[in-house]
C-alpha cells in the first residue's frame, strides 16, 4: 500500500475534509436559486417600504407647497416706508431698487435651514398698500365708480414678461417725492379692459402736491401667470371687476387694476395716498424640500413669524425693526401633517401583513430544508455533532444564500425608490436576511435538541397541546382583544399627534397589528378545531365502497402538526388582502359619494344670471339627450332668510329653499341615496299658493328641512317670505341631505303650493348619459342675455378627485400588498404541498400496485389537500370579513379618498367590507390547491413506479 504520506513522516497532522458550504450548495443547487430567489424578492419589499412611504410623503410635502395658492405659499416680509420723521433723502433712498434689491439678497442669505429661497419664483419691490383713483374721465368707470389702481414698482418685470408693444419703463433722472410724472407698464389684459394705450397718461390723487401722472411707455405679456411673481398679487397681470359693498341691487362694480412702474421709480409713491409699502416675497423651494424637514420647517416658520428669527430680520443691518413676516406655509404644512397622520397607520395595516405572511414563508421555507434534511441532520447528530456544531455549519451554509440575496435585494429597492432615506431600508432588509439566515439552522437545532424516535408519527388528529401551548395562545389572545378594542376606542392614529414626524410618532403598531393578531387567533383556533371534523367524517367515510374517501381523509388526518404555519400564512394574507380590497373598494366609493354630493344627481343644469328661470323647451330637449333616463325640475331660491328664534335673532345667512314635484323628486332621492322619503310627507295643501288674487301667506306646508334648520324652525309654523311667496311651515321630515341642496342647509315644499314655481334647475339621471351630447342639447338655449346655462356632470367631478402624491402612493402600497401576500400565499401553499409530497407520491405508486387507477389517483390526492384548502379559504374569508367589522368602527377612509381642499365635505367614509376582495382570493387558494394536486398526480403518472418502492425506503 506504500509508505505513509511525507507529511505524517514529519509529524504533522493531516486533515482532509469536503468543505461543508461548498460541497451542500453542489448537492441542492436548486434548492439554493430558489431560497436566493424568495430572499431577493423579501429583501426588496422590505427595504422598498420604508423608501416608498420617504418617497411618497416627500413628494407630498412638495406637491402641497407647489399646487397652494401663490399668496399662501410665498414667504412675505414687508414694511413701511419710513415716515415723516425720518430725512426726506434717507426715505426716499429707502425706496430705491438698490436698497431693496440688498435687502432682498440679505434676506434669502438669512433664512434658516430648511427653508429656502426659489429665485425664479420670488419678487420684490414697492406699492401702495391702499389703492388710488383714477382720476382721468377716460377711464372705463362702470356704475359711475373710477378705477382703483395699485402702483407696483416690482423688480424683473423684463425676466418675467414679454414686451408687446413700445419699451419697458425707465426712472429718467433722480426720482424724488415731488416729481410730477413717472413712467409704467400695463398688461395687455389691464389695457384692453381700461383702454389704455402707449403714451396714455393716467392720474392719480397727491398728498401736499399736485397729481402724480403715470406715462405708460410699454404693454407686456406675463410669460408664467402662474408663477408667485404673478400670482400672489392677481391685478398685476389682468384686472377684476369688483362689486362694491352695498345694499343696492345689484350692487356696483368697478375696475381693480396695477400699473408697474420702474424700481427706481418708487420714490414717487411718498407723494400719493397709496401709502407705500416695501415687499420681500420669498418663494419657497419646494424641489429641496423631504418629508423629515417638515417638523423643522414647521417650527422655522413659526421662528420667523413670532420669534427669534424675526427679531434677526427685524436688524438694522437686514431689513429693519417694522418688518412684518405674514405667511400661509404654516397651514399647508398643518395639513400635509394631518394628512400623513391620517395615511400612515392604515398603510402600517398592510406593511405589517405582508410583513408577517413574509416571515411565516421564509421560516416555512427553513422548515422545508430541515424536513428534507432529517435524516442527515440526525445521523450527524447521533454520530456526536454537537447542536453548537451543527447549527454553525448549517448558519454558514444560508449566509452564503441570504447575505448576497439580501444586498442583492437592498441594491433593487434603492434603484427602484429614490430619494430615500437608505437607513430604514437597510434596517428592514437586514431583518429580513437575518430571518432567513436563521430559519434552517433554529428549526434543526430545535427539532434535534435529544433523540427522536426513528418512525414516530407526528398526526395533527393525535396532536395534544401542551401547557406552554396553551399559554403562549392565551397570551396572543389577549393582546388581540386588547389592539382591536384600542382600535376601535382612539382609531388607527397613534398617540403621536399629528404633529408627529412620521411611522414611529403617528402609528400605534400594536393597533395597526390587530388584524395580524385576529389572523393568528384564528390560526390557532382553526388548528384545534380541525381534527373534530376529520374525526367525525372518517368513520362514514369507511363504511363506504369506495377507499378514496376514506383514504383522503386518512391522509388528511395524518398531516404533521406543524401544519399551523401554512394555515397561519394563509390566513393572514387573506386577511391582508381582504383589508386592502376593502380599503382601495372604499376609498373609491367615498369618492363617488363625493362626486354625488357636488351634484345631486348625474348632471346638474342650472342658469346663472339677472334672470335665473330656465328657458321654455329645455327640459324636453334635455331628455332628448342620449343616454339620459328621468329630469327632474326644480325651483331652488339661495338666501331665503329664516324667522327669528325665540331669543329674537335672526339668521345672518339664508337657506336654500327648494320646490319640488314630490313623486319625481323621492324617485331621485331614493336613486342618488340623498335624504330618501316618502312624497306623501310634501302633500299639497292645494289651492296653488294664491287666495283672493294674491299670495296666501296664511297656508301652512309641510316641508322637509336639514337638521339646522329643523332645530331653528321648531314644531310650530313659521313665516316664510321668499321670491316664489308668502307663506307658513311646518316641519314634516328631516334629513341630513338632499339632492337640490346636497351638504348644504335647506327647506324642501311642494313647488305646486308656491305662488311662483317657475324651475331654475334641471337634476338628470341616467345610467348612460353622454356629458357631450347633453352639452349640445343644452347650449342652444344659453344665448340670451343673462341666462348663462351650465352643465355639471357626476363623472366629471369624479375625475377631479384626483390622488395627491400621497394618497397615490398609499394606494400602491395597498395594491402591491394585496398582490405581494397572493405571492406569499401562493409560495406558503406550494412549500405546504412540497414539504408531504415525497410521502405523497409514495403512497400513490404503493397503491397503484394494489390496483388504483389514475383516476382515483387524482381523486385521492385532490380530496386529500381539500380538507385543508377548504379551511384556509371559509376560513381566511370569514377572519378577513371578522377583522375588518371589528376593525371598521376606528378607520375613516376621508383623509384617503379626499383633499383637505376638497370643496366637497363627507361626514365619514367608514371601512366596509367588500365581497370581492373577500371571495376571489378564498376561491384563488382552492383553485390553486386543485391545480398542484393535478400536477402532482399527472407527474406521478409519467413517472414510474420503480424510485418510489424501492426496498429500505422509510417514507
Amino acid at each position: 500500500m506504500g509508505g505513509p504520506a511525507p507529511a505524517a513522516r514529519e509529524g504533522r497532522t493531516v486533515r482532509i475534509v469536503a468543505p461543508w458550504v461548498r460541497t451542500r450548495l453542489r448537492t441542492a443547487p436548486g434548492a439554493a436559486a430558489a431560497m436566493a430567489v424568495l430572499v431577493v424578492l423579501t429583501a426588496y419589499l422590505a427595504a422598498a417600504f420604508p423608501r416608498s412611504v420617504d418617497a411618497y410623503e416627500t413628494n407630498g410635502l412638495r406637491h402641497d407647497i407647489r399646487t397652494a395658492v401663490a399668496a399662501e405659499s410665498v414667504l412675505e416680509v414687508s414694511m413701511r416706508a419710513p415716515g415723516p420723521g425720518v430725512p426726506q433723502a434717507d426715505r426716499e433712498e429707502a425706496l430705491r431698487g438698490a436698497w431693496v434689491a440688498g435687502a432682498q439678497r440679505r434676506i434669502t442669505g438669512s433664512l434658516p435651514a430648511p427653508v429656502r429661497a426659489d429665485e425664479a419664483g420670488s419678487a420684490y419691490g414697492v406699492r401702495t398698500s391702499q389703492p388710488v383713483e383714477g382720476t382721468d374721465a377716460w377711464l372705463p368707470a362702470p356704475d359711475n365708480l373710477p378705477p382703483m389702481l395699485t402702483l407696483a414698482a416690482q423688480a424683473g418685470l423684463d425676466r418675467h414678461s414679454t414686451l408687446r408693444e413700445g419699451r419697458l419703463p425707465r426712472a429718467e433722472g433722480a426720482v424724488t417725492e415731488r416729481t410730477g410724472e413717472v413712467e409704467a407698464a400695463v398688461t395687455a389684459a389691464t389695457a384692453k379692459s381700461l383702454g389704455i394705450k402707449v403714451g396714455s397718461v393716467v392720474h392719480v390723487p397727491g398728498v401736499d402736491r399736485d397729481e402724480l401722472g403715470v406715462r405708460i411707455t410699454g404693454i407686456v405679456v406675463p410669460r408664467n401667470p402662474t408663477n408667485s411673481y404673478w400670482a400672489v398679487e392677481p391685478t398685476l397681470g389682468s384686472p377684476a371687476l369688483v362689486t362694491k359693498p352695498s345694499r343696492d341691487l345689484p350692487p356696483p362694480r368697478y375696475w381693480r387694476a396695477s400699473l408697474l412702474l420702474a424700481p427706481d421709480a418708487a420714490p414717487a409713491l411718498l407723494g400719493t395716498t397709496g401709502e407705500p409699502q416695501m415687499y420681500w416675497r420669498i418663494a419657497p423651494d419646494a424641489g429641496a424640500l423631504t418629508a423629515r424637514d417638515a417638523s423643522g420647517l414647521a417650527s422655522r416658520i413659526a421662528s420667523l413669524e413670532n420669534g427669534p428669527e424675526l427679531t434677526r430680520l427685524r436688524a438694522p443691518t437686514v431689513v429693519g425693526p417694522s418688518a412684518v413676516v405674514a405667511t400661509g406655509l404654516d397651514e399647508i404644512l398643518a395639513a400635509h401633517r394631518s394628512m400623513r397622520s391620517a395615511i400612515a397607520p392604515v398603510v402600517t395595516v398592510a406593511a405589517l401583513g405582508i410583513g408577517a405572511v413574509a416571515a411565516v414563508v421564509l421560516v416555512m421555507a427553513g422548515s422545508l430544508l430541515a424536513v428534507r434534511r432529517q435524516a442527515e441532520l440526525a445521523l450527524l447528530r447521533s454520530r456526536g455533532g454537537s447542536l453548537r456544531a451543527i447549527g454553525g455549519r448549517l448558519l454558514a451554509e444560508t449566509a452564503v444564500i441570504a447575505v448576497p440575496a439580501t444586498a442583492v435585494g437592498l441594491l433593487m429597492a434603492v434603484l427602484t425608490v429614490p430619494e430615500a432615506r437608505l437607513l430604514p431600508a437597510v434596517v428592514a432588509a437586514g431583518c429580513a436576511g437575518l430571518l432567513a439566515c436563521a430559519a434552517l439552522p433554529v428549526r434543526a437545532v430545535v427539532r434535534h435538541r435529544r433523540p427522536r424516535p426513528h418512525g414516530g408519527r407526528e398526526d395533527l388528529v393525535r396532536a395534544r397541546p401542551s401547557r406552554r401551548r396553551t399559554i403562549a395562545e392565551l397570551t396572543l389572545l389577549a393582546l388581540a382583544i386588547g389592539a382591536v378594542l384600542a382600535l376601535r376606542r382612539r382609531g388607527t392614529g397613534g398617540s403621536g399627534g399629528s404633529g408627529g414626524s412620521g411611522a414611529v410618532d403617528d402609528v400605534d403598531y400594536l393597533v395597526s397589528s390587530a388584524p395580524i393578531l385576529v389572523g393568528l387567533i384564528a390560526a390557532l383556533v382553526l388548528v384545534r378545531l380541525y381534527p373534530l371534523p376529520l374525526r367525525f367524517a372518517g368513520r362514514p367515510a369507511g363504511r363506504l365502497r369506495g377507499a378514496v374517501g376514506f383514504l383522503s381523509l386518512a391522509r388528511a388526518g395524518r398531516a404533521a402538526s406543524s401544519g399551523a404555519l401554512p394555515l397561519l400564512a394563509l390566513l393572514i394574507a387573506l386577511t391582508t388582502a381582504a383589508f386592502g380590497g376593502s380599503v382601495l373598494a372604499g376609498i373609491d366609493g367615498a369618492r363617488e359619494r363625493a362626486a354625488v354630493l357636488a351634484t345631486g344627481a348625474d348632471a346638474r343644469i342650472g342658469v346663472v344670471g339677472s334672470s335665473p328661470v330656465l328657458p321654455d323647451g329645455l327640459a324636453a330637449a334635455v331628455r332628448g339627450s342620449a343616454g339620459v333616463g328621468e329630469v327632474t325640475a326644480i325651483r331652488v331660491e339661495y338666501g331665503v332668510p329664516l324667522p327669528s328664534d325665540a331669543k329674537g335673532f335672526r339668521t345672518a345667512l339664508g337657506v336654500t329653499m327648494i320646490g319640488v314635484e314630490p313623486k319625481a323628486y323621492a324617485r331621485l332621492a331614493r336613486q342618488t341615496g340623498l335624504g330618501e322619503f316618502p312624497a306623501d310627507a310634501l302633500k299639497s295643501v292645494g289651492g296653488g299658493g294664491v287666495r283672493d288674487g294674491g299670495s296666501d301667506a296664511g297656508r301652512v306646508l309641510p316641508a322637509i328641512a336639514s337638521p339646522a334648520v329643523a332645530e331653528r324652525l321648531g314644531d310650530q309654523p313659521r313665516d316664510i317670505q321668499s321670491a316664489a311667496g308668502d307663506f307658513k311651515v311646518r316641519v314634516a321630515e328631516i334629513r341630513a341631505n338632499t339632492p337640490g341642496a346636497p351638504g348644504g342647509d335647506y327647506l324642501l315644499v311642494n313647488a305646486a303650493d308656491l305662488t311662483q314655481r317657475a324651475p331654475t334647475t334641471l337634476l338628470v339621471t341616467g345610467g348612460k348619459l353622454d356629458g357631450d351630447a347633453l352639452r349640445r342639447a343644452v347650449a342652444g338655449f344659453g344665448t340670451g342675455p343673462g341666462n348663462g346655462l351650465t352643465v355639471k356632470l357626476r363623472s366629471d367631478e369624479r375625475k377631479a378627485f384626483v390622488n395627491t402624491p400621497m394618497q397615490e402612493g398609499a394606494e400602491r402600497i395597498y395594491a402591491a400588498a394585496i398582490a405581494a401576500g397572493a405571492g406569499y400565499a401562493l409560495l406558503a401553499l406550494l412549500l405546504s404541498l412540497s414539504q408531504t409530497a415525497p410521502e405523497r407520491l409514495t403512497l400513490l405508486a404503493r397503491l397503484r400496485t394494489m390496483g388504483l387507477t389514475r383516476r382515483q389517483g387524482r381523486q385521492l390526492l385532490g380530496l386529500e389537500v381539500l380538507p385543508q384548502a377548504l379551511l384556509a379559504s371559509v376560513g381566511g374569508a370569514f377572519v378577513g370579513w371578522a377583522t375588518i367589522v371589528l376593525l371598521a368602527p376606528g378607520v375613516d377612509l376621508v383623509r384617503l379618498a379626499l383633499t383637505a381642499t376638497s370643496d366637497v365635505t363627507l361626514d365619514g367614509a367608514p371601512l366596509q367590507a367588500d365581497p370581492w376582495s373577500l371571495v376571489l382570493p378564498a376561491v384563488g387558494v382552492l383553485a390553486l390547491a386543485a391545480a398542484v394536486s393535478v400536477v402532482q398526480a399527472w407527474w406521478a403518472g409519467r413517472q414510474g413506479s420503480i424510485n418510489e418502492l424501492r426496498a429500505g425506503d422509510s417514507r
